[in-house]
């Protein structure tokens, strides 16, 4: 692994679970769930959809398969979008997940271009990578190219000033506050043009 590349971040973070392969979900059992969820009866939820008693006990039986039109007639008495009655409850949930990282409680990860410091580093299966940066690197020529990676990126400048290089766009330097997000896939590269290594917080989306 080539230990210039912040790419490694990426992979790191991705190795802390395995992916979950979801279940098929069961429309009927589904639309059963929301139903319940409301304290409503058959009649009350095939009256609040405009749909026959009987079209929803066959749905919610698994012994039809509705339209379209009649899957946005459930959705709108259900007051949900039709995309929710195949989002499975557990993905819906709130799960109270949390935590919290002291100032100096980041796990460290040192490259010759940035020294990152991983932040929530304790939560497995995270969709964005949050990390604090310190940036080596006063020139291109330090890296070994464009940094690349799937997902959108968004950078803050904490201190110094930086010059932020992109694949398809001019360089642009950035002080204390100023704010940039792109497209990760194009290439990228963040080097610091203050007497002192500056600092950035970095947040990656997981995709």
């Amino acid at each position: 692994m080539n230990e210039r590349d912040p790419k490694s971040l990426i992979r790191i973070a991705r190795a802390t679970g395995e992916d979950d392969l979801a279940a098929p979900l069961d429309l009927g059992t589904r639309v059963r769930e929301l139903r319940k969820a409301r304290d409503w009866t058959l009649e009350q939820a095939a009256g609040k959809a405009g749909l026959a008693r009987s079209t929803l006990s066959k749905i919610e039986n698994g012994q039809m398969s509705p339209t379209y039109e009649a899957l946005k007639k459930l959705a709108t008495g259900l007051g949900i979008s039709v995309p929710q009655l195949f989002t499975p409850p557990q993905a819906a949930q709130v799960t109270g997940r949390m935590t919290v990282t002291k100032a100096t409680g980041g796990a460290a990860h040192a490259t010759t271009t940035y020294e990152h410091e991983l932040l929530a580093d304790s939560l497995t299966r995270k969709k964005m990578l949050p990390y604090r940066a310190r940036i080596r690197a006063r020139s291109m020529d330090e890296f070994d190219g464009w940094v690349r990676h799937d997902g959108e990126e968004f950078l803050y400048v904490l201190t110094g000033v930086i010059r932020l290089y992109t694949e398809f766009y001019e360089p642009v330097d950035m002080r204390r506050g100023d704010s940039a997000y792109y497209d990760a896939t194009m290439g990228h590269n963040v080097v610091s043009i203050s007497e002192d290594d500056a600092t950035i917080l970095w947040v990656t989306s997981l995709v």
